[in-house]
């Protein structure tokens, strides 16, 4: 039933609308200013026109959705934070004192926190919502993150949020995350992905020193070997060395992408959960739009197998969806260009053709 859903909704993820991007970009170069000189707002002003079909209204509402879950493998010192860090800091997003709680409150978005996996019992909480699948991923190192029902689990869970937020009038979200460990299965899926070296995609994450990178790299040889993942099998490649809240992210996009809903999506984590997204359904990218470029190694280089081009680049490496929000900003801009810019014809000035 669970697989059934998965199915239906990438069957609903259509291609963009491409004579709607072809509107708006005509529209823009009628507008008071010389072709192409507000550069890349315009082509997001484009690209959101193509996923919405040509609507080029405002955003009603916006949300930001932070996916939280443990990992097994922070048990193999791969963290300079330990576990306990997953459930302390969802609380704080409860309570609104994170650094994704400011920046929402100050792109007027709306923080919706998601138990996926954490591997603890959270108090129950008007502002929590919990899809969670289990105590957390099994270690990596020793065999498989979690069963493929569990995978198809938390992948249905990231649809149907999609959707409740969508059916609640949201037509802009984000993605973000929690989780001590998690840029390890992050880095063992961009690896497996794209391709690339596990050293070359394999970052430091909350800050270990060169031992413990060493540590993190060998982690994540260890589990790729023990586990052989298909890597062009999204939910093989979770099962396999994947975590409960990037699963939930790539959920997130097939929804989003299915109801035609633009996705901002934020950090290294996130990104892991868009190459997902992207296996289990090509057409999903087109609805991706990159927040930013973190520090976290491997970043680039799944942005680069996506084809996507961030917005940001602030050396932010702190996940949360913090990146995302406050790219918000820049796609609410683009569309504004669009509405409230007049033409040569509305401004009565004189175009490049007299």
């Amino acid at each position: 039933m669970l697989m059934e859903k998965i199915k239906q909704t990438i069957e609903s993820i259509k291609p963009v609308n491409s004579a709607a991007g072809k509107n708006a970009s005509d529209r823009l170069d009628n507008l008071t200013k010389p072709p192409g000189s507000l550069g890349r707002l315009e082509e997001l002003a484009q690209q959101v026109c193509s996923i919405r079909g040509g609507n080029i209204s405002g955003f009603s509402s916006k949300a930001v959705v932070v996916m939280a879950a443990d990992h097994g493998v922070a048990a193999s010192g791969v963290s300079a934070f330990p576990p306990e860090v997953t459930p302390q800091m969802v609380l704080n997003f409860l309570n609104g004192g994170a650094a994704i709680n400011v920046l929402a409150r100050h792109g007027s978005a709306d923080v919706y926190v998601v138990d996926m996996g954490v591997a603890s019992n959270l108090p129950d909480h008007e502002k929590l919502i919990s899809r969670k699948v289990a105590l957390g991923t099994k270690n990596i190192c020793e065999g498989p993150a979690m069963t493929r029902d569990e995978a198809i689990q938390a992948v249905t869970s990231g649809i149907e949020i999609a959707e409740d937020l969508i059916r609640k009038g949201v037509d802009l979200i984000a993605t973000g995350d929690m989780g001590i460990g998690n840029t390890t299965p992050s880095s063992a899926i961009t690896s497996l992905v794209t391709g690339a070296d596990v050293k070359l995609v394999t970052g430091r994450g909350t800050g270990i020193d060169d031992q413990g990178l060493e540590k993190k790299i060998n982690a994540i040889q260890k589990a790729i070997a023990v586990n052989s993942p298909d890597k062009n099998d999204g939910l093989d490649v979770l099962t396999k060395v994947g975590g409960f809240e990037i699963a939930g992210l790539a959920g997130l996009i097939l929804g989003a992408s299915a109801h035609r809903v633009p996705i901002v999506i934020d950090g290294f984590i996130s990104t892991a959960g868009a190459l997902v997204a992207n296996l289990l359904a090509p057409t999903s990218r087109d609805y991706m739009i990159a927040a930013h470029c973190s520090v976290e190694q491997g970043h680039g280089t799944a942005l680069k197998h996506l084809d996507l081009d961030p917005l940001l680049d602030l050396n932010l490496r702190l996940g949360e969806g913090t990146g995302a929000v406050l790219s918000f900003h820049l796609v609410e801009a683009s569309v504004k260009i669009l509405n409230e810019m007049a033409t040569f014809g509305e401004a009565g000035v004189s175009d490049n053709n007299g």
